[in-house]
């Protein structure tokens, strides 16, 4: 099981990262807390629990990366998409069915200010 997940942002990037992340990952209430002030964040859902970190560092080669957050219901997939491409993302898959993986994938992708893939996606069916 993952524990959690770290990133590598470059300082140009910084501030561009953490509008993306605060934004996208706010429909799955998602919220940042800084632990070294304009250097490293986390991002936890419940508040306590920081499953997802974004660190700023600029000695380090960066290779982008995919990783998927897990929905609680088709909406917050929408959602997480729509605030992503507004707050800088670039369209990566519309939400929608991926039955490639199975009938009930549904995800959506956006890459994110350093160009990683970042997906939400839930393994559900819609209800209706």
């Amino acid at each position: 099981m993952l524990d959690h997940f770290g990133l590598v942002s470059p300082t140009e990037s910084f501030s561009d990262v953490l509008i993306f992340y605060d934004a996208a990952l706010a429909p799955l209430g998602y919220k940042r807390k800084d632990f070294i002030p304009d250097a490293l964040v986390g991002y936890a859902a419940d508040g306590m629990n920081f499953d997802f970190w974004i660190h700023k560092r600029d000695d380090q080669a960066r290779t982008p990366v995919h990783f998927a957050f897990r929905a609680q219901n088709h909406d917050q997939v929408d959602q997480c998409h729509a605030e992503g491409l507004k707050a800088g993302g670039i369209d990566n898959g519309k939400p929608g069915i991926r039955e490639i993986y199975h009938p009930n994938y549904y995800g959506a992708f956006v890459k994110d200010p350093c160009g990683n893939n970042v997906e939400i996606v839930i393994h559900t069916p819609r209800l209706s």
